[in-house]
């Protein structure tokens, strides 16, 4: 479904300026998440709400989306939790290596096309841009409810020094779902998580952990 241009939303995003990222920033002293794909930003700000001793950073390429998110934000007055308006791919010009601790996969576009996987966020063209701004022994979290991808993600990680740790192809009844070892942040929901637990639609969920060299 094409998405509806927002009016004014380069002003609208503008009036927003506090939450756009800038390195300069970002507190040393704090761990670093980021989510690629952030949409409206219910899971963000929500995350930035529940662990404020942790810095996000929400990433969009889509302008019209990325105003509600960053609208969202300044009306949580929310003081840990920035934007980046930009692709994956340009993911080295906006951070340097060994500086973020996590990565939120949530609801990526599955690119059903097999001339189109290497567009996934799970190719090995992404995981490569991934390895030169994690930090060692980080972590990708990725949400989603296509089982292909999930399945092409479980064969790509491995294949590229990120060891699965977790991964189950329905989160809300795995076993590990109530366990102590589940990071925090992934019991809130997305946007489209909501929609899809309404409609029983199993959400398939890893964590997969970055390998030192």
């Amino acid at each position: 479904m094409r998405m509806r241009n927002k009016k004014n939303a380069a002003e609208r995003i503008a009036a927003c300026g506090d939450y756009l990222f800038g390195i300069d920033l970002i507190p040393q002293n704090m761990p670093v998440r980021l989510e690629i794909g952030c949409g409206k930003g219910g899971f963000i700000c929500k995350s930035a709400e529940t662990l404020p001793e942790v810095f996000f950073i929400g990433m969009e390429k889509i302008p019209s989306v990325i105003v509600s998110a960053i609208e969202k934000a300044n009306g949580l007055n929310l003081d840990n939790l920035k934007f980046i308006t930009g692709d994956a791919k340009n993911l080295p010009d906006y951070f340097p290596g060994d500086f973020i601790d996590l990565i939120y996969l949530n609801f990526s576009d599955p690119w059903h096309k097999r001339y189109q996987h290497d567009r996934r966020l799970t190719s090995p063209f992404f995981l490569n841009i991934y390895k030169k701004i994690l930090k060692k022994n980080s972590k990708i979290i990725l949400k989603t409810d296509n089982i292909n991808l999930f399945d092409y993600s479980l064969k790509t990680m491995p294949e590229n020094n990120f060891n699965i740790k977790l991964k189950t192809y329905d989160l809300y009844k795995s076993e590990f779902y109530n366990a102590p070892k589940i990071n925090p942040a992934s019991k809130i929901q997305t946007e489209y998580e909501k929609k899809f637990l309404e409609k029983n639609i199993p959400v398939c969920y890893l964590e997969a952990e970055l390998i030192p060299n």
